[in-house]
């Protein structure tokens, strides 16, 4: 007669588990996360401001909110090809909501408009984008694309030669670097030559600091004063 002993079942280590999916998620590519990290905070300043200007807003604005939308998406987590900071597509319709009834209005579309996502998402409404032509998305990115052509052109204006010199001079950087390696994402390469050479030589272009006050301080953040009625949803 022989005894044997019947071997428990292993429980999960729910601690262990979390620890290794949090290691995996943040240090799995660290690499690649700090590049894109750097590429993104060095973009973001001038894109949150130019995308403040376009809306009608102060720059301030679309610095706070730029900030804490990638604060909050790289906490919560996110999916691949989120847009997680200033975007023109919002930019440009926020145009005539701000210039009508002012900012305290955009704080209560943005809370609205984050409401009809979730629901949007819990009733899975993403699968009718299946049935959207390919037309009508192409239309609406060309559409945006003319309407920001369009806000842009002011920009264009009263600047001296050195400014199109160094759009093209980046345009070429971002295009041809890829060519001589892909290590060092080329829109890095292109904001450490083009600001290198102009602090370096002191050339005479427009700076981020010319398109509006860079707040020093944590923002205060505060409840929009609107009426709470039909009539404001309506609007």
């Amino acid at each position: 007669m022989c005894s044997g002993s019947s071997a428990k079942p292993e429980t999960p280590n729910v601690k262990t588990d979390l620890l290794t999916t949090l290691h995996h998620d943040w240090l799995g590519n660290i690499r690649n996360d700090l590049l894109a990290g750097l590429v993104v905070a060095l973009a973001l300043i001038p894109e949150a401001i130019a995308f403040s200007i376009i809306a009608g807003v102060d720059p301030k604005v679309g610095l706070y909110a730029s900030f804490s939308i990638a604060v909050i998406t790289a906490i919560v987590g996110g999916r691949p090809g989120m847009i997680s900071a200033a975007t023109a597509a919002t930019a440009v319709l926020m145009v005539t909501l701000v210039k009508d009834h002012g900012l305290q209005y955009l704080l209560a579309a943005t809370v609205l408009a984050g409401l009809l996502q979730i629901a949007a998402g819990l009733l899975k409404l993403g699968n009718v984008m299946r049935f959207v032509s390919r037309s009508v998305i192409t239309g609406f990115v060309n559409a945006l694309a003319i309407l920001i052509f369009m806000a842009q052109l002011p920009e264009l204006t009263g600047v001296t030669y050195l400014t199109y010199v160094m759009v093209a001079g980046g345009l070429a950087i971002i295009y041809l670097f890829p060519f001589i390696t892909t290590a060092i994402p080329s829109p890095l390469v292109t904001i450490i030559v083009l600001t290198g050479l102009t602090m370096y030589f002191g050339l005479d272009v427009r700076a981020v600091q010319d398109m509006g006050a860079l707040p020093d301080t944590l923002p205060i953040f505060l409840l929009p004063d609107i009426p709470l009625n039909f009539e404001t949803l309506k609007i």
